[in-house]
């Protein structure tokens, strides 16, 4: 992208098509990469055994929480990036992106080892009976120790593309991923009757592939871009900048999943088959908030640029029309779950006790959607204005001080349907705060840009 079609993107095309350019490609490749998610748990579903599904289900919050390193170094440097493209700061953005790649690949790489050496306490914590534990370690050596740092490069090398508005770039490379992942499962699962082990080895690979596919867009856009990947570049001078806004996102990805295991582990009392079916259903309640996701990656640019250069009055206009967008997506999301709930758990898992007890999970956990978007893209919001500590306020109030605690009170009081109930409960009482904070915030900026 020239450097005036990038000022026009940033600064006068009108806020529906500018969102649309960034954000459609980055909702593609979200919904892409949620369907490879989807799709270990669809192929090993389709072998009919509830166990195998209950041990992908138990080891997917922590491979997770590979997606909170790459937001914490990718997401966190590409809010920079686009705050330094709008202050006209182009020569620092190497060292950003340097530092967002190797410092990612490395800490990823600490994290993969030290989970393959408390396995044994790790997969105890999270659920695994001696019936599904063979299988979960399967899954998590692929997935977390070995897959773990692609990864992570992947995400993080996608939000780079993303900060300077090449969201097409950015947006193919997890739809390569996703793609091949999706025609590696059956191939691994059923032809080489690898089951839950060949789920988990079509996940690194894709993950591999996809590393590659964006390095060499990186190297097709040598002179178009002031991004670095050059090790040479490398410094810490940048990591505070970075993390402000990258915690606050991983914290948010982290305390969610750290919120997945408390349900895990405590639905796991009431056995396999409950552990199984909440696993699918948390997958497919994560679709539609990949979509909002997309739509907050793909706005977060446009953001940060304005709030950078002091287009306030733009930058509002952008999460305004990003919020409605989200609301109705979701709206038709709920409606559609409510109604096929069975036909879409079937779907998953043939097994008839998994997927009834499943159905109801989802149409009571479907609700919370359209809340959870739009406090999902307030927070986003903030974080594209540089303002980590109140993104990180919200996300530590929404997903550990509210989420985990009741929790853990729903199943005392109300048993397994409790905790399906929580997450509405904790987004009703955080859609006030979030709006609180976020006008609170606009307002003292006009304020000041008034005053200036």
């Amino acid at each position: 992208m020239d450097e005036d079609a990038e000022k026009y993107l940033f600064e006068k095309m009108p806020v529906p098509k500018a969102v649309a350019t960034l954000a459609i490609p980055t909702i593609i490749s979200q919904v892409v990469t949620m369907i490879y998610s989807l799709a270990d748990t669809f192929f090993v579903g389709q072998i009919g055994n509830p166990l195998m599904v209950a041990a992908v289900s138990l080891v997917s919050p922590w491979f997770n929480l590979l997606t909170a390193l790459g937001n914490l170094f990718g997401l966190g440097g590409s809010s920079l990036i686009s705050r330094m493209l709008g202050a006209q700061n182009h020569k620092d953005i190497r060292y950003v992106a340097t530092f967002s790649i190797w410092g990612g690949a490395v800490v990823t790489l600490l994290f993969s080892l030290g989970t393959w050496f408390a396995r044994v306490p790790l997969l105890t914590f999270l659920g695994a009976s001696p019936d599904t534990y063979g299988y979960a370690q399967d899954y998590l050596l692929w997935v977390v120790t070995l897959g773990g740092v692609p990864t992570m490069l992947s995400m993080a090398l996608g939000h780079l593309l993303r900060s300077e508005g090449h969201a097409k770039q950015a947006g193919a490379g997890m739809m390569f991923g996703g793609i091949l992942n999706v025609i590696l499962d059956p191939i691994f699962i059923f032809v080489f009757q690898l089951n839950v082990a060949g789920a988990a080895i079509a996940t690194a690979l894709s993950n591999v592939a996809s590393v590659v596919f964006f390095l060499t867009r990186y190297l097709k856009l040598q002179g178009k871009t002031a991004v670095s990947l050059n090790p040479r570049y490398f410094t810490f001078r940048f990591a505070r900048p970075v993390f402000s806004v990258g915690l606050a996102s991983a914290l948010a990805t982290t305390l969610g999943n750290a919120s997945n295991m408390v349900m895990v582990h405590l639905a796991s009392g009431y056995g396999d088959i409950p552990v199984a079916a909440y696993g699918v259903v948390k997958r497919i309640d994560q679709f539609p908030l990949n979509v909002s996701m997309g739509l907050c990656q793909g706005f977060m640019p446009l953001v940060g640029y304005n709030f950078a250069s002091g287009d306030y009055e733009r930058m509002r206009k952008v999460s305004t029309f990003s919020w409605k967008v989200a609301l109705v997506v979701s709206a038709c999301f709920v409606g559609c779950f409510a109604a096929f709930a069975p036909q879409i758990l079937h779907l998953f898992i043939p097994e008839a006790m998994t997927a009834s007890l499943g159905a109801s999970f989802l149409r009571i956990a479907c609700l919370a959607v359209p809340l959870t978007g739009v406090n999902f893209l307030i927070s986003y919001t903030l974080q594209a204005m540089g303002k980590g500590v109140q993104s990180a306020i919200l996300t530590s109030c929404r997903q550990g001080l509210l989420n985990i605690p009741l929790l853990i009170v729903m199943n005392l009081i109300f048993g397994l349907y409790g905790m399906i109930w929580t997450q509405l409960a904790v987004e009703i009482i955080m859609l006030p705060v979030s709006l609180g904070m976020y006008f609170h915030t606009f307002k003292t900026l006009s304020a000041g840009n008034k005053t200036a």
